[in-house]
């Protein structure tokens, strides 16, 4: 199983939508995913249309020691499953803040997952901010799914976000993180800024970028709010066929190496 964070320290860049449509997309394909809600918010578990609730987080697992076993949950997606979030991983914060393995704690409990084989990928929905939870989801990856929204601001994040993996290797705690990919995200083609700024990250990472660019589209915007993913809600739609074609170049790397 390989474990992949889809993270950005800031919000609003599409990181949720990505995460749940990603990972609806490659089970389309038989690929076996689990989708980790790491969010005290909830997105992801609200996207599928799954309620949030107590004890049904990974925070048992992370803080009290539980079998991360007990909290899977089928989807209505055959091939997808969910570890859902709840409030109480807020609270996780401030505890594992207070341990002293707290940087390789979420690691520990995913190698159980590990080693049960059920997997081929566990997509980590990581908090849009530099805590604990989203430093752990980086010590704990193989490797980093950046989503970047088309716009100034993203470059920023990007940067912020590049300095937090060196920072993660080089103090050990997982020296072979690696930076897979980033995919440009809420692109608008008649925006001259968008264009602007999809250049000058494929200038900067031309080995990682997808060539993959999800739109901005009114329907992935509203699917989250059917509970629904994309190839539900509208699947021959500009958003659905992006995350298809991105699925399929996700895998195709792979096969690549």
């Amino acid at each position: 199983m390989r474990i992949v964070a889809i993270t950005n320290q800031k919000g609003g860049v599409g990181k949720t939508t990505t995460a749940v449509n990603l990972s609806a997309c490659l089970a389309q394909r038989g690929v076996r995913c689990l989708l980790i809600d790491l969010d005290s918010q909830g997105n992801a578990t609200s996207g599928l249309g799954l309620a949030k609730e107590e004890g049904g987080s990974i925070y048992s697992a992370l803080v009290e020691g539980s079998d991360p076993h007990e909290v899977i949950r089928s989807t209505r997606l055959p091939n997808l499953s969910i570890i859902r979030s709840h409030q109480e991983l807020a609270g996780c914060e401030i505890e594992l803040a207070q341990r002293g393995n707290h940087l390789t704690r979420l690691r520990e409990v995913l190698d159980q997952l590990r080693q049960s084989n059920h997997f081929d990928y566990a997509f980590l929905d990581c908090p849009p901010s530099l805590g604990v939870l989203m430093t752990s989801a980086l010590a704990a990856a193989d490797e980093m799914l950046v989503p970047i929204q088309c716009e100034y601001f993203g470059l920023e994040g990007l940067s912020s976000i590049v300095q937090v993996v060196q920072q993660i290797r080089d103090c050990g705690v997982n020296p072979n993180l690696l930076l897979e990919g980033i995919v440009m995200t809420m692109y608008d083609q008649r925006a001259n800024l968008a264009n602007q700024v999809v250049n000058d990250v494929k200038s900067y990472f031309a080995e990682v970028i997808y060539n993959t660019i999800i739109p901005r589209t009114v329907r992935l915007g509203e699917a989250p709010s059917y509970g629904k993913t994309i190839v539900e809600y509208e699947a021959n739609g500009r958003g659905a066929q992006a995350y298809r074609a991105l699925a399929e170049e996700f895998m195709a790397r792979r096969a690549n190496k």
